[in-house]
């Protein structure tokens, strides 16, 4: 048996990356999302990258997680959404 420590520890600030079409509403469906999971979330804290060909937006978004369960939770819930490609 092994006495690893768990790489994460709860509560923890976790950055996230998400990629989906450059179109308008993508930001604010993603802090949307986002703030479900994590009430103080500020969309004002959003880091965008444009795609080369400007077709693509990638978003960090950083939330507030209180378990494994909840990150797991967040995870699907962007992956499932409409205007998400990728979660990282």
């Amino acid at each position: 048996m092994s006495d690893a420590q768990p790489l994460l520890q709860f509560p923890c600030r976790f950055p996230i990356k998400v990629m989906g079409a450059h179109v308008d509403g993508f930001v604010s469906a993603v802090a949307h999302v986002a703030r479900q999971f994590d009430p103080d979330f500020d969309e004002a804290s959003v880091e965008q990258r444009v795609s080369r060909s400007g077709r693509y937006l990638g978003l960090t978004i950083t939330v507030q997680v209180t378990s494994r369960a909840q990150l797991d939770e967040l995870y699907r819930t962007l992956t499932t959404h409409p205007m998400v490609r990728v979660v990282l």
